[in-house]
């Protein structure tokens, strides 16, 4: 795999670091792809990730979010050596998965139904920076007194 060096990029701009780690990130590669996962779009501002984590419990999972990375542990108990397995294809080990998430997505609730774990996210974007209309008013006797610094009648 490729590997960039972002080096000369943080000598010549100011405040994109956090651009430039969620670049560096997104490079390296998880090992494995355990355990599979969905991301889908629910609607316009709701998601929702789903994680196949059969044969975990609810105390065996652990959900954080921290710095906008969403990160899922799975810790299974130690094996009981008594067991003898044949053929095991189930695969039980322990693990870490994160996930970036964007600006203003928080996660809205999580729960577990039938070996899967179900995250649900939320985009909620402040009033401040939804978009808005703004009315074109004609050209009255008030607007144009207002926009000279002259009280209105």
């Amino acid at each position: 795999m490729r590997s960039y060096d972002l080096t000369p990029l943080y000598r010549s701009t100011v405040g994109f670091d956090r651009v430039f780690d969620l670049l560096d990130t997104l490079g390296k590669t998880e090992a494995g792809g355990y355990p599979p996962y969905n991301i889908e779009r629910v609607s316009e501002n709701d998601y929702q990730i789903t994680l196949a984590v059969a044969g975990f419990a609810e105390a065996d999972l652990d959900i954080e979010v921290r710095e906008q990375t969403l990160t899922v542990t799975g810790r299974r108990p130690d094996g009981d050596e008594t067991r003898v397995f044949l053929h095991q294809g189930i695969a039980g080990r322990s693990f870490e998965r994160r996930f970036q998430l964007a600006e203003h997505v928080r996660v809205d609730g999580a729960r577990l139904v039938n070996g899967l774990l179900h995250i649900d996210l939320k985009r909620e974007i402040p009033e401040a920076m939804k978009p808005r209309k703004i009315s074109i008013n004609g050209d009255d006797a008030n607007n144009v007194k207002v926009l000279r610094g002259e009280k209105a009648a």
